[in-house]
């Protein structure tokens, strides 16, 4: 069994994967990028290393309950500590350790770097989850950065709800608001096909 790829791979391979895409010829303004959880965190790690290598940013990233702070100093993992049974401090403290390794965690985050010309971005999250504060936070970082950016917090709803749709109304209005917020960002950028 291999062993956990430590940061900053994971964003590394997102950048790579993006790189590719644009090589085959898929346009920047083509392509929607998404996550959820630790994967939200990896995207825009590698939507920054994207920036470095100057690569054009892609027309939109849809964020869902996103991991973006590896400080875990979001307040909602105590306000929500009664609520959240799985994302405690504790758990995703050890989380964290298993893929940053000797790196700094607020260096690794998100969170606090230079967010400036990432794409319009929309993140939900749920009311009820620890990770709130983080999508919290990030949204006003990236609004601060100058970038396109709504936040949708969904009541009572825990961390990735919408995995739920087609079973859940809150699940199916959350995708719902996702197509409605993307289509019209592909389809002011993208031309019609002849």
């Amino acid at each position: 069994m291999s062993q956990t790829a430590k940061f900053p791979a994971q964003q590394q391979h997102v950048r790579d994967v993006y790189k590719w895409l644009l090589k085959t010829g898929c346009p920047a303004e083509g392509i929607v990028v998404g996550g959820d959880s630790a994967g939200v965190g990896a995207l825009f790690g590698g939507l920054l290393l994207a920036k470095q290598s100057a690569l054009p940013m892609p027309a939109a990233a849809l964020s869902i309950s996103g991991w973006v702070d590896f400080t875990q100093s979001g307040r909602s993992y105590q306000t929500n500590r009664e609520r959240d049974a799985f994302f405690q401090k504790p758990t995703v403290d050890f989380l964290a350790s298993l893929v940053l390794g000797g790196l700094d965690a607020r260096e690794a985050s998100p969170l606090f770097a230079d967010l400036t010309g990432m794409p319009p971005t929309y993140l939900q999250v749920g009311e009820h989850e620890a990770l709130l504060d983080d999508c919290v936070r990030f949204a006003e970082a990236l609004k601060a950065a100058g970038v396109e950016t709504r936040i949708d917090i969904f009541p009572e709803m825990l961390h990735s709800f919408q995995m739920m749709a087609g079973f859940a109304p809150e699940a199916d209005d959350a995708i719902t608001r996702f197509a409605g917020w993307v289509r019209p960002r592909l389809a002011q950028r993208v031309p019609p096909e002849r």
